[in-house]
């Protein structure tokens, strides 16, 4: 806790006590949602009214807090919007994935699809890096795929919000080939499964012949914003996959997530 001690001093261990306090009055400000007084603040952090002030004064002058006229009680201010929309595009789940999409494809030898989520039934490849076998996938960027028949949609449904798992189970679930799963109650067993060893695979469903691996991409918050799969014929990924194959899916896939702010649970 920073006390007035250490804003005589200015200093803490590795840093400054000055600016860690006016980061946690920022940090107070935008988890709270309603504006606070000043008094409120100060009990939060464990500082002085008169200490806490001066930081808000400051940083009202830097244009990232606010302070009503009315009220008096303080909230972040617009500036902080425009700093997140500046910094964004560094957090975009394409622009995060793409240099791990490559190592993962040198890694594999096996082509690299990253895909969103689709409000209709399905999610759609958002990027594709060509493999390095004697077969060359025909999936391009806008292909759509059905939530129950790619391993990708099925990532989806074991991660992503339980509407979409619950729409995409009431069908129709489309019959690919005699191996894509039609049955409700057979889809929604693997998807338990895919829940509790955090991947999936779709061997033969959509094309025969042809399997993929996927692993989900989460965001800061803990939603799923992605999934990230290699994909190419059963031969050089059987079902199930090797072990390698997992580890190289399952750690690509949380590289992305941690850039974009994702941590894991302890």
């Amino acid at each position: 806790m920073t006390t007035e001690a250490d804003d005589a001093s200015g200093k803490v261990a590795g840093g400054t006590s000055t600016l860690d306090l006016a980061l946690r009055v920022l940090d107070f400000l935008v988890g709270e949602s309603r504006p606070q007084a000043l008094a409120q603040i100060a009990a939060a952090l464990g500082a002085s009214k008169s200490t806490v002030y001066r930081h808000l004064v400051t940083l009202g002058r830097h244009g990232l807090v606010r302070q009503d006229p009315e009220t008096d009680r303080y909230e972040p201010a617009v500036k902080l919007v425009m700093w997140g929309e500046a910094v964004r595009s560094r957090f975009d789940v394409m622009t995060a994935a793409r240099d791990v999409m490559v190592r993962l494809r040198d890694e594999t030898a096996q082509a690299v699809t990253l895909c969103g989520r689709m409000d209709d039934g399905g999610v759609v490849v958002l990027e594709l890096i060509q493999g390095r076998t004697v077969i060359e996938f025909g999936t391009r960027p806008g292909t759509r795929l059905d939530y129950h028949a790619s391993a990708h949609g099925r990532v989806w449904l074991a991660f992503g919000a339980a509407a979409q798992r619950e729409a995409a189970l009431a069908g129709p679930l489309r019959q690919w080939t005699t191996h894509t799963i039609t049955d409700p109650a057979a889809l929604r067993r693997e998807i338990e499964a895919i829940r509790a060893r955090g991947w999936a695979t779709a061997p033969d469903e959509i094309v025969i012949a042809v399997n993929a691996l996927a692993a989900p991409v989460f965001d800061h918050r803990g939603e799923q914003v992605g999934s990230l799969a290699i994909a190419g014929p059963t031969q050089f990924i059987p079902s199930p996959p090797t072990e390698a194959q997992i580890r190289a899916v399952l750690a690509a896939a949380q590289d992305i997530s941690r850039q974009l702010g994702w941590s894991a649970k302890p």
